[in-house]
């Protein structure tokens, strides 16, 4: 019964260990792909989305390398590359903050508006569908594992959504309506989860400060 147990439970880390991977190889060929169109038509929110894909990367490096700590030593103690990959994380979400507030300014200034937004709404659906399947993956490893890292791992990826949602919607709007004004509005919406992100991110390093 024991040892039944104990294969459950390598089982599911493994499980964990090839979507913390996942994760991160998904994410940076998004991002590659985001950033190539956000910038070929000029779009805010796609460009944006595309530089928190590689933010996720950076973020899932540091979940990657709990897992591998755990299932190998579940109480050995966190690892200051942990604590530096959520610093590094957070800033990055913040100086993202910042850089599409300044960018969405100018386009209001200037009225700027993308020369298309066709390839947001096709990223943008494949990313709700991977995104909504990692969820589910993770929530499950998660559970059985009994595992809150995992679980908030889960929580991030569902942020993910969140901002695959309004990549959707502004993509949407403006590829039916041409109202160039949507765009600012989707990178407005990415503002406020990036800065929520980088919060947290700052948070779970001062935790492991405090262990």
């Amino acid at each position: 019964m024991i040892n039944r147990t104990q294969a459950s439970t390598s089982k599911y880390w493994k499980y964990a260990l090839w979507l913390a991977l996942f994760t991160i190889f998904y994410n940076f060929v998004e991002g590659l792909i985001s950033i190539y169109f956000g910038a070929q038509d000029e779009t805010l929110t796609l460009f944006g989305f595309g530089i928190d894909s590689f933010i996720e990367v950076m973020s899932g490096s540091g979940i990657l390398v709990m897992v591998l700590r755990i299932r190998t030593m579940s109480d050995s103690p966190r690892s200051q590359f942990e604590q530096t990959a959520l610093r590094i994380t957070g800033t990055s979400f913040y100086l993202l903050a910042i850089g599409l507030g300044t960018t969405a300014i100018y386009n209001i200034i200037t009225s700027h508006k993308p020369v298309s937004t066709l390839p947001g709404l096709i990223i943008s659906l494949i990313s709700l569908a991977v995104m909504w399947a990692l969820v589910m993956g993770k929530r499950r490893v998660g559970n059985v594992l009994d595992s809150p890292p995992i679980l908030a791992d889960a929580n991030c990826t569902m942020v993910c959504i969140y901002m695959s949602a309004v990549l959707l919607i502004s993509s949407l709007v403006y590829q039916f309506t041409g109202f160039g004004f949507v765009d600012i509005l989707g990178a407005i919406g990415l503002i406020y989860f990036s800065i929520n992100e980088g919060r947290e991110a700052f948070e779970k390093a001062m935790s492991i400060d405090d262990d």
